[in-house]
């Protein structure tokens, strides 16, 4: 496994491969690997020849007061279980590398990147489709694996590729979670044990939706209010938001008609937690 830190090394890196008509597939991360990650890397391996990990805690996608300084890194730890899984090149950049001092240039999904995690975090989108498009002009993947945990950025990364016309293929893979049901994330670390045992409550919500939803009940309000209800019962986390949009669009939901995507946001201090569900039309 190569590790590379520069652009100029990364894009000959993929002409050599692609010479050989060889397909490459991406799996962007921030490092502090976990299954969640790992999975992703397992999809790209079905569908490449040759498998591409960037690990570049972006800086443009955090905004005041969250935690950048403080997101866990471990280089060693995650070039040890990318070797394990069998990639073939990690990019692993540096900031100078990433973004020049006369940067001023950003991409931005209008109207999708102000609905749900845009409402608090309102410059945080930008941030992840300016990295995202820095990354595939950098490497030049065939396709690249996103986890529907993000599931907003999954859809805005996918409308950014297919309006700035990437010739990369955006998959999504499902979320992957521990034993009790709490979505796989990197931030997880930041839980007190109580806390960690109080944040199963947020998948307890999205899979009552789900019985809710397919039993019939198909007022998306009163699901909400029930998962408000049962969260501020059983945890002390303080929610930031529980909203229901087309699965698809992130567009107001069709219930019946299309996909709906429920998604939620709720603070463990210091963790800001993200999950959800999609309920199936019908």
């Amino acid at each position: 496994m190569k590790v590379i830190k520069t652009i100029p090394e990364m894009r000959a890196w993929t002409q050599a491969v692609k010479a050989r008509g060889e397909t490459v597939g991406f799996v962007p991360t921030m490092g502090f690997l976990h299954e969640g990650h790992l999975s992703l890397i397992r999809q790209a391996k079905k569908r490449a020849q040759r498998v591409v990990v960037s690990i570049y805690v972006n800086p443009t996608q955090f905004g005041p007061n969250e935690d950048f300084e403080k997101y866990p890194r471990d280089f060693e730890r995650d070039e040890q279980l990318c070797k394990a899984e069998g990639v073939d090149a990690v990019f692993y950049p540096d900031d100078n590398e990433m973004y020049s001092s006369l940067h001023k240039t950003y991409v931005i999904t209008e109207d999708l990147s102000q609905v749900l995690c845009g409402r608090s975090r309102p410059t945080h989108f930008r941030g992840v489709t300016t990295v995202v498009a820095k990354l595939f002009n950098i490497v030049q993947p065939d396709f690249a694996v996103f986890g529907q945990k993000d599931a907003q950025q999954a859809i805005i990364i996918k409308r950014m590729a297919e309006d700035l016309n990437f010739p990369v293929e955006i998959v999504v893979a499902p979320i992957i979670r521990e034993k009790d049901g709490l979505a796989m994330s990197s931030r997880n670390k930041y839980l007190s044990p109580r806390q960690r045992k109080e944040a199963t409550v947020l998948y307890r919500s999205l899979k009552m939706a789900e019985q809710e939803y397919s039993n019939g009940n198909h007022d998306i309000e009163d699901i909400k209010k029930k998962m408000r209800q049962l969260i501020e019962a059983e945890s002390s986390g303080k929610i930031d938001y529980i909203e229901a949009v087309d699965a698809e669009t992130l567009g107001p939901p069709r219930p019946g008609e299309r996909p709906i995507l429920i998604a939620l946001a709720v603070y463990f201090e210091p963790a800001r937690l993200i999950d959800n569900i999609i309920l199936q039309k019908g």
